[in-house]
């Protein structure tokens, strides 16, 4: 898609920019931390042993890191010829979007973008999971008009909550038609090219599911503050208090700004570099949230063990994306479109955050159990699967071993100029994000936010490190974690409607018939999944 097309439209959009001096950035980035650990083994005052310990370690560090480089330049996005699109304009597409307690501003601004795509879905299904905040009757009703009136027919159901992968079944329900399944977040907002994008690695058969790639609608934090001095005669003390809440809260919003500047560079990063080489291979592991597809039997076939899935006795919750992808898996191909947009809301709290990231780390362990003991070895997902387990591993091995064992056991106190390897892998790899060009931010801004990677990889090494681990060992805690009392991020403008009526008993989950024709030897899933239980 051309520049110029881009520009010209008056919503917000954004797209990939693939270009040569990316990589050779990425390149000359590459043997610049080379020539830095070269010169590390050479000032330090270490003997030829460990010298020989650390060049073992760097080399390891460099081949991986070669590995990847050559992964992610070989993925591409998929085009298909005008036969192809043909066949692809004829599959029934349905969007599922889930909503609880989500903001009214967020939604809204969801669903109108869904009238906007160059490929406008067949149909929407809006599942209201028992909000307990609002019953979003302005938005409803306005959706309900704007949908008939663009010709895209769609339902709006309000259910007990049940969670969201029970919403998502009620729309699965409502479209049996459906031939693919695009699975979003209620504040997601789609690139106007979304739609049409993420539909076209289903040109080739064995593709199973297609992952979007996700950004921060709120990349720069919230807007912010203004003074607001008290009105009228105040005393002294009203102004001084005044002027107190002002700096908290500006000191609020910085932190916040860097929040989401951070976790935007670190998020989009990770799908550029991590996901895009898994796509090459046709192994992504997990799809995201806010944007991704399925064929409809895909979803169809594995409804029952998706609903009743349970783990040490206890009804999983989360990691629906991930169990989704690896149903998709066992059947073929997962891949990702860079093409294929889409906004989101990220948190702007470090609370919010990390209950978000502590859910992910929660469900990513269980996820990695259930592939180790279901996936195909011949299947290239096992395998990375595997390495990245070992790679994890090792990280913190060889981490511990420079900063605790050579100090304390035999005095090899390691050089601060060793710091600057991670972080010049880091630039390397984020000049990625710098691929994504968006209508509603400057490349300078952007040119900014990768500045801060170093900020982002100290958050890996600590904060986001010790959610890993403490997510492993407490993978059974099945729960959300967030958005209970009410959306955590608004859109400014979004306010709720109503107060909701308070939510029935949660019924018993329906029975789905799960039968997973895939299997070669031609017995069901029952066969090859775990007994599952309802949720409690």
């Amino acid at each position: 898609m051309s520049r110029g097309r881009r520009e010209q439209e008056p919503v917000l959009s954004a797209w990939q920019h693939r270009s040569g001096t990316v990589l050779i950035a990425i390149c000359g980035l590459a043997l610049l931390t080379v020539w830095t650990a070269h010169h590390v083994l050479v000032v330090s005052s270490w003997d030829s042993r460990t010298t020989g310990r650390l060049s073992f370690v760097w080399l390891g560090t460099f081949v991986l890191f070669a590995i990847q480089v050559a992964l992610y330049h070989l993925d591409r996005p998929t085009r298909v010829p005008a036969r192809a699109r043909e066949r692809l304009d004829r599959l029934h597409v349905s969007i599922l979007m889930p909503v609880y307690n989500e903001d009214p501003g967020y939604l809204k601004l969801g669903l109108e973008s869904f009238l906007q795509q160059t490929r406008r879905p067949d149909s929407v299904h809006v599942v209201d999971d028992g909000s307990t905040t609002t019953d979003y009757a302005d938005v409803r009703d306005w959706w309900l008009a704007a949908a008939q009136q663009a010709g895209v027919h769609t339902t709006w159901q309000r259910v007990p909550n049940g969670g969201k992968r029970h919403a998502q079944a009620h729309g699965v329900e409502a479209s049996p038609e459906a031939d693919i399944y695009i699975t979003v977040d209620s504040d997601s907002y789609l690139d106007p090219h979304a739609v049409e994008e993420i539909l076209k690695p289903f040109s080739k058969r064995r593709v199973q599911s297609v992952a979007g790639i996700v950004i921060a609608t709120n990349n720069q934090g919230p807007g912010r503050p203004v003074y607001s001095p008290p009105q009228g005669r105040a005393s002294r003390r009203a102004i001084r208090q005044a002027k107190r809440e002002y700096r908290r809260a500006l000191l609020h919003w910085r932190s916040s700004q860097l929040l989401a500047r951070t976790t935007d560079l670190w998020f989009v990063t990770s799908q550029m570099v991590d996901r895009s080489g898994q796509s090459a291979v046709g192994a992504v592991m997990v799809n995201s949230g806010p944007l991704a597809a399925y064929r409809a039997a895909v979803v169809r076939d594995n409804l029952g063990s998706y609903l009743n899935e349970t783990f040490m006795g206890r009804g999983v919750a989360f990691s629906d994306d991930s169990m989704l992808t690896l149903y998709a898996q066992e059947r073929g191909l997962t891949v990702q479109q860079t093409t294929a947009i889409v906004f989101t809301a990220m948190p702007e709290r470090w609370n919010h955050f990390g209950r978000m990231y502590l859910r992910w780390m929660r469900g990513s362990t269980i996820r990695s159990i259930w592939r180790m003991r279901y996936l195909s070895m011949a299947r290239p997902a096992f395998w990375l699967h595997a390495i990245r387990w070992i790679q994890m591993v090792l990280t913190q091995m060889v981490t511990v071993w420079l900063l605790v064992v050579e100090p304390v056991a035999y005095d090899n106190r390691p050089p601060l100029s060793m710091l600057w390897i991670p972080f010049l892998l880091g630039w390397a790899q984020g000049l990625r994000y710098l691929g994504i060009i968006r209508t509603d931010e400057r490349i300078r801004s952007r040119f900014l936010t990768w500045l801060m990677m170093p900020l982002a990889i100290i958050m890996a090494w600590t904060w986001f490190r010790w959610l890993r681990w403490y997510g492993i060992f407490t993978c059974a805690r099945t729960g959300w974690g967030t958005r209970q009392n009410g959306a955590e991020v608004s859109l400014a403008g979004g306010t709720p409607s109503a107060q909701a009526p308070a939510p029935a008993a949660v019924p018993v989950a329906p029975v789905y018939a799960t039968t997973d024709p895939w299997y070669e030897d031609g017995t069901s899933a029952q066969a090859h999944w775990p007994p599952m239980t309802p949720a409690p």
